[in-house]
């Protein structure tokens, strides 16, 4: 029987990052990272294989190298069941591994819902980090002319996007009144819609799937308000559910919605034992809320944390809430929020005060590749914080999103912000003059002077 200090149950991006994490903190201490495939997708990426890259071969994540390097050892196997009380997990092929500390970053699987009449025709996807899957739906949607994508999150509008790019007829079609409501306002929303109907994307919204319907393929798409549409594919990309089954039959405390309860430290309930990624329990930075977020770079920070406190706990090194950083691209226009909207807020008994302002993301405007730069930052009423922030513009508009984000875990204010130190450049920047993170800042100043 095998025997390491830490054992890693997920080889994504949580599972990697906390290993080498670990490694760069407990440097005398031993890892194994058990991983179900041998070649892990760059999450994040996955829409990007159906039309900007070429293959799936150019996502994927070099997990074995960085492992390697750092001197931690990678398995492919599955962990079937553990035995929390002796320590031991065991794997599918019947091997052991006994382990001091363990850290499950099982991830999550998409949702293919029960209620949905004919989700297991053929040429009905789901979108999973798997990339077995993803290269056989590839070659069976390559041949295929009209596609209709369930589903306008972030994931959904990049792969409608991205199968418009190869020349298919797109239809998007979302239940709730904007694409990417949970993300942004409707102002915000309504715009980055256009950007994609201009690219000859067609959006559906206000109107859900009810059935789809075919023999053995699919033929057309059924919608809540009756009408149909002719499909030769369809793509569900309804969101996620956290994948816990192996904690939950292993006796780990599963929350009611099916994550994996966790403390600041990503502690579960069972002593040396650790949940971070998707499949962890979230909690909303600013509400405190629990919430269903799954993010790569929220993963990521939760493993850094788990990492860090392994064998001892740091105290100030700890995971207080996920902000919801989002970002996304389509053709030259980039798009992020963080933190919360104004509706979200509204919804949470928050009072906010917003400020909207639109510029340019280099100076002078006339410069090649200059781009609108339009930001709209959220602030909580009456104590100045900022709570949120959404942006478009360019390819910028990523670490603009970045800064907000800090903005919001730093806990500034709007006073802050506005005697913030930038450094700018005419090809890299909108002027210091007129930065529209600034600018904004200075309209909900003014608001909150006249109130």
């Amino acid at each position: 029987m095998k025997s390491t200090d830490v054992l890693i149950i997920g080889g994504s991006a949580a599972g990697m990052v906390a290993a080498i994490s670990g490694k760069t903190s407990w440097t005398d201490k031993s890892f194994i990272l058990v991983k179900k495939q041998k070649d892990v997708m760059v999450p994040c990426g996955i829409p990007y294989i159906f039309g900007t890259l070429d293959s799936s071969q150019q996502n994927i994540m070099p997990v074995d190298n960085m492992l390697a390097k750092a001197g931690i050892e990678s398995l492919v196997n599955e962990v079937v069941s553990i035995d929390k009380e002796a320590k031991i997990a065991t794997m599918k092929d019947g091997k052991q591994i006994r382990y001091d500390k363990l850290i499950i970053a099982t991830g999550s699987t998409p949702i293919k819902p029960k209620w949905l009449k004919g989700a297991e025709l053929d040429n009905v996807f789901v979108i999973p980090k798997d990339r077995v899957y993803l290269d056989s739906m590839k070659e069976k949607i390559s041949g295929l002319k009209k596609v209709v994508v369930i589903g306008a999150g972030f994931i959904g509008v990049e792969f409608s996007d991205e199968l418009k790019k190869q020349g298919h007829e797109v239809i998007l079609v979302e239940k709730e009144k904007d694409i990417l409501c949970a993300a942004f306002d409707e102002e915000i929303a309504s715009r980055i819609a256009g950007i994609l109907e201009n690219r000859d994307v067609q959006i559906i919204t206000g109107n859900g799937i009810s059935e789809v319907i075919g023999d053995s393929k699919v033929k057309s798409v059924k919608l809540e308000n009756g009408d149909l549409l002719d499909a030769d594919a369809v793509i569900l990309s309804m969101g996620y559910l956290p994948n816990t089954k192996l904690a939950s039959d292993s006796g780990i405390y599963v929350d009611e919605s099916g994550f994996i309860a966790v403390d600041e430290y990503m502690r579960t309930h069972e002593k040396d034992v650790f949940a971070i990624g998707d499949c962890a329990q979230k909690r909303d930075f600013i509400t405190r809320k629990r919430i269903p977020t799954m993010l790569a770079s929220t993963a990521c920070a939760e493993a850094r944390v788990a990492g860090m406190n392994l064998f001892n706990i740091h105290v100030v090194k700890t995971f207080s809430g996920t902000i919801g950083i989002y970002s996304t691209a389509i053709g030259e226009y980039g798009f992020g929020t963080a933190g919360i909207t104004e509706k979200r807020a509204e919804e949470e008994d928050v009072s906010v005060v917003t400020g909207f302002f639109e510029g340019v993301d280099h100076h002078p405007g006339n410069l090649p590749e200059t781009h609108k730069q339009l930001v709209k930052l959220i602030v909580a009423k009456y104590s100045g914080v900022i709570i949120g922030g959404e942006v478009i513009g360019g390819i910028s508009a990523g670490e603009l999103t970045n800064v907000i984000g800090l903005a919001i875990q730093n806990r500034m204010s709007v006073n802050s912000l506005l005697i913030s130190q930038i450094g700018t450049h005419p090809c890299l920047t909108a002027s210091p003059a007129g930065y529209p993170l600034i600018k904004a800042a200075e309209i909900i100043s003014a608001k909150m002077r006249n109130q």
